[in-house]
């Protein structure tokens, strides 16, 4: 009866409101009368013609531009970024190709019509207010990951290289401006503001590219890491301030007239350090988790950084060297930093800050350098670029007490410039100072001196080889010391395949080695949190294994390519065994997922390459996603895949021996019945295993151990019959591709599973 009524009040309620409308509407027409209302052009048309202009219409507005325009952006981003990645290179490489990827030297040379569609020069306007705020917001990001406790600390030698390392590549930046400023500098510059911002772009590095350079390299928490962590500090507070002052003297015109300039930044500074920071000092110490900080909280903090960027910018040294200012003064409590860094950085890095890259690449047109003698005098700027950055950092490195292997990596590293380059020749390019032909040579500079970092590094390290302890050879039946590597994603799910490893180990330390890995894509780490992320994401490990008495070493680092880390991580290490987990597929079950399951293979080019030469097949029967094979294919050592279904204790296990190639199971059959308390039942379903006198052997070996816990069948349907009594199946990947392809998908819904691939 309720709902009835209910009914009955809605259609009531519409159609009653509904002839109110048409009855003041209809009644309006009336007021019309003596008003020289004229019909609007567009009522001349036909509806198919109105409809058009109106979506034409719709298209064109500047906010659907703009709305447009991040898309493409962010999609051509992240697609470039992830073909740095792949390839070992920071993602900031892919994300400035992008930006040049849009602009006129290619889009716009092949496209012209569609670049001017999506890129109107009347649009660029907003798209480069909005990429400001996103440098904004980045450049708070990056104060806040410079800890000026690690400078007290560790100053001396930091410092050291550090100026030398601005000194050196700044003298020779404005002496190369010297012989390029007749053919090069736009016409109105002055040669004093050319050599200076030539001077200051030469002797940048972008510390947070370095930053996560040494996190992917695993240098975080080494000697050498430590030091060039400090270095690039240093490095970009001074070049910061020496910008800044660049930048009043370019505007004042001379010297002595930008004193007063730079007399109110110091003010400024002053202000910042003595009277701000001890406040926010004390805010910090009061708003240490999210719980307790408020909206208001934050909103302060916010308030402040663009009142900070607002003070600098019209005091005359830039808005971003305010947002960096705000970042170096909160406060020093990790924890504090964390939660803004987290609220500030996905928004900045990955919607605002491809942004920036994109209108960068708009104004880089590398069609200007269209003579050898333009190309010539590019590789000169390079040059002088590494000459002074990566030459100097590693003589002053030298000749602190560091040795060769140490300074030419602090060289190396200290010769990135990635984005913060971009930032100073923007900045140049604004002020009139730098021209097209000069701002897309140095933006060469910039790619070019970053890119080199990590083939550098390599080679500096097989120049400089560390040792390593001779590999041993794996036979998992003779071996006395099984080492076992866990490699998980989520904390929650190392737990089972701690409880699964201790079965193939058990707890005599002198014989079994159980080691977990977690890597973390490094964009998302910084400094700070590193130490912070590490204790958190091994926390519940650490835990089950206290409950177990099981000893675990664990081991974290930050990954551009997490799959290839894994397998090089097992590969290096001389482990018997690598265990990984697969979860759920987000796509599974869905339209979508449909559709990406054959376009996944567009952005893996090695799945692309290996179905257009017949090596893999279209789609993959395993079941086991791309990433697994991928980790399977890279291993040199055996790969475990788990796949758990509530799995608690190790009771009960079943192995099915389906192909001849199956008889390695037998191996982790004897390790888990010496080592574990489970029931063990072996299928030997087309009795390969009874027919060979070898393997026959072993099976009798084994009931003559443990007579009790295992059992041998034959000719077995282990779908219906056995699968349902156990806990864990481990079966062989070749077999389980065989079982996937008979459409035995119900399988994980019976047991856990273990996928072995013998490699």
């Amino acid at each position: 009866m309720r709902q009835h009524k209910n009914l009955l009040y809605y259609i009531t309620t519409i159609v009653g409101f509904s002839l109110l409308i048409y009855y003041v509407v209809t009644s309006g027409k009336v007021l019309e009368t003596g008003r020289p209302i004229h019909a609007l052009p567009s009522s001349m048309l036909s509806h198919w013609d109105m409809a058009v202009q109106t979506l034409t219409e719709n298209l064109t507005h500047p906010l659907s531009i703009l709305l447009l325009q991040i898309v493409v952006i962010i999609v051509v981003a992240r697609f470039f970024a992830f073909l740095c990645q792949k390839i070992g290179q920071p993602t900031v490489i892919g994300e400035i190709l992008a930006g040049i990827f849009l602009g006129p030297s290619f889009f716009g040379h092949h496209f012209p019509e569609l670049s001017k569609f999506i890129f109107p020069a009347a649009s660029l306007g907003n798209l480069q207010f909005l990429s400001q705020i996103g440098l904004v917001l980045f450049m708070f990001i990056v104060g806040m990951e410079l800890d000026l406790k690690v400078l007290k600390n560790k100053a001396q030698n930091a410092i050291i290289i550090s100026h030398a390392s601005i000194v050196l590549p700044f003298a020779l930046g404005m002496g190369l401006a010297y012989y390029i400023y007749k053919d090069f500098a736009p016409e109105h510059a002055s040669f004093l503001s050319f050599a200076l911002f030539l001077g200051i772009a030469m002797s940048i590095t972008a510390f947070p590219v370095l930053a996560r350079i040494v996190q992917e390299r695993g240098l975080s928490k080494t000697k050498i890491g430590a030091m060039v962590i400090t270095c690039a500090a240093a490095d970009d507070i001074t070049a910061w301030c020496l910008l800044a002052a660049v930048i009043a003297v370019v505007k004042a015109g001379t010297v002595l007239s930008s004193l007063y300039t730079i007399a109110m930044a110091v003010g400024y500074v002053l202000v910042m350090f003595l009277i701000v920071r001890p406040f926010y000092k004390r805010l910090g110490e009061q708003y240490t988790n999210k719980e307790y900080l408020s909206k208001p909280v934050v909103g302060i903090f916010f308030i402040m950084l663009f009142i900070s960027a607002y003070t600098t910018e019209t005091i005359g040294i830039h808005a971003l060297f305010g947002a960096f200012v705000a970042g170096v003064i909160m406060p020093t409590n990790i924890s504090f930093r964390n939660i803004f860094v987290e609220k500030v950085e996905d928004v900045s890095l990955l919607l605002l800050l491809p942004l920036f890259f994109v209108f960068t690449g708009l104004r880089t047109e590398i069609g200007l350098l269209n003579e050898p003698y333009l190309w010539k005098v590019t590789g000169y700027i390079i040059l002088v670029a590494v000459v002074g950055k990566f030459v100097g950092s590693a003589l002053s490195a030298k000749f602190v007490g560091q040795t060769w292997r140490e300074s030419l990596t602090i060289g190396a590293l200290m010769n990135t410039r990635g984005l913060m380059e971009l930032v100073v020749l923007n900045i140049g390019y604004d002020l009139g100072v730098l021209g097209p032909t000069i701002f897309a040579m140095m933006i060469l500079m910039a790619l070019t001196t970053t890119f080199m970092t990590g083939p550098a590094l390599s080679l500096i390290g097989l120049i400089f080889p560390e040792k390593k302890k001779k590999p041993q050879t794996r036979n998992i039946r003779q071996k006395e010391h099984y080492k076992v590597l866990l490699a998980v994603g989520n904390p929650h799910s190392g737990k089972p395949l701690i409880r699964l490893a201790l079965g193939f180990t058990g707890k005599e330390i002198d014989k079994s080695d159980i080691t977990v890995l977690h890597l973390s894509p490094s964009s998302d780490l910084n400094p700070h949190n590193i130490d912070e992320f590490e204790k958190e994401s091994f926390r519940q490990i650490k835990h089950e294994a206290k409950l177990l008495d099981l000893p675990v070493t664990t081991m974290f680092k930050a990954a551009g390519d997490i799959e290839r880390e894994i397998s090089h991580t097992a590969n290096q290490n001389d482990f018997d065994l690598l265990l990984i987990g697969v979860g759920p597929s987000i796509y599974e079950g869905t339209l979508l997922g449909k559709v990406l399951g054959f376009t996944s293979s567009f952005i893996m080019p090695d799945r692309l390459y290996g179905k257009i030469t017949g090596r893999d097949k279209l789609y993959d029967t395993a079941g086991l996603g791309d990433r697994t094979i991928r980790i399977m294919k890279g291993c040199d050592v055996p790969v475990g895949v788990f796949l758990n279904n509530k799995f608690e204790h190790l009771d009960h296990v079943l192995i099915p021996f389906i192909n001849e190639s199956d008889s390695f199971l037998l191996d982790y059959a004897e390790r888990l019945l010496h080592h574990s308390n489970a029931s063990i039942a072996l299928i030997d379903l087309n009795q390969y295993m009874q027919k060979s006198k070898e393997h026959n052997g072993r099976l009798n070996k084994m009931k003559q151990t443990a007579p009790e816990r295992i059992n041998l069948f034959s000719n077995h349907s282990f779908e219906n019959n056995l699968l349902p009594r156990q806990c864990l199946m481990i079966i062989s990947f070749e077999s389980w591709k065989q079982v996937m392809e008979n459409r035995f998908e119900g399988l994980s819904d019976k047991s856990s599973i273990l996928i072995i691939k013998n490699n």
